[in-house]
């Protein structure tokens, strides 16, 4: 597993806690941590991070957003799926954003991830963050769930939302939502895993039938029931 490595922010600068030298030494030769200038901004961070992922992995490798539950009481089948998952990720050199928190799917995919030799960036609120995970190897803190929905969505090329709660609802939507005007471009998909987004899917067609969608609501977000669905949308 990666050396973990925690990013703090403070009055918009990041800063990495640890010795620099070490850390500058490890990006250029082992690979295993990031570093950011201390002088470096908040917004140049949010561009500069998904580039420097795509220089220690490879130009093809994503950077995919992961929308999924932190409950641990789930069916047993999502979690198996969700490791599925995480290690085909870790195995094409793609990175994972996500939420953070050592509980549920959260864990799941982050230990998935990590042991398949992958990257995992946790975006954890500061009041959750005695329940970050041990699997995250770049921590980022922030102050409230609006945050972390942003960071999330500028670091991220794609969108993939497993099952979950009102969290992942409030994240799909509001990503879906900033692409039907057009904020970006970039895929949302519904890993419809043993077809749990069979009644999201169906109140978006009753939305649809009324009117309150402009176009088509599905060319905002993509449906998928299997792993290699999830993969061949990534692809196109």
């Amino acid at each position: 597993m990666y050396e973990k490595t925690t990013v703090i922010i403070f009055a918009n600068d990041l800063v990495c806690k640890g010795n620099t030298k070490k850390w500058i030494t490890e990006i250029f030769f082992s690979k295993s941590c990031f570093f950011f200038s201390e002088n470096c901004k908040f917004h140049n961070y949010l561009l500069s991070l998904p580039l420097f992922l795509r220089i220690f992995n490879n130009q093809n490798a994503m950077v995919i957003g992961v929308f999924c539950s932190a409950c641990q009481q789930l069916d047993n089948d999502f979690f198996q799926l969700t490791e599925e998952f995480g290690r085909w990720a870790a195995s094409q050199g793609h990175s994972i954003v996500y939420g953070g928190v050592g509980l549920g799917l959260m864990e799941t995919l982050a230990r998935a991830v990590s042991q398949a030799g992958g990257r995992t960036i946790g975006v954890v609120p500061r009041i959750a963050a005695s329940r970050g995970s041990s699997y995250t190897q770049v921590e980022i803190p922030c102050d409230n769930l609006s945050d972390r929905k942003q960071i999330m969505q500028d670091q991220s090329d794609a969108f993939v939302a497993m099952p979950g709660g009102i969290g992942t609802l409030d994240e799909i939507f509001t990503v879906a939502a900033s692409a039907t005007i057009g904020y970006h471009h970039r895929p949302v998909i519904l890993y419809n895993m043993k077809g749990f987004w069979q009644p999201l899917l169906r109140m978006l067609d009753d939305l649809q039938a009324t009117g309150v969608i402009r176009s088509q609501w599905t060319d905002y977000i993509r449906v998928a029931s299997t792993l290699e669905e999830v993969a061949r949308l990534l692809d196109a």
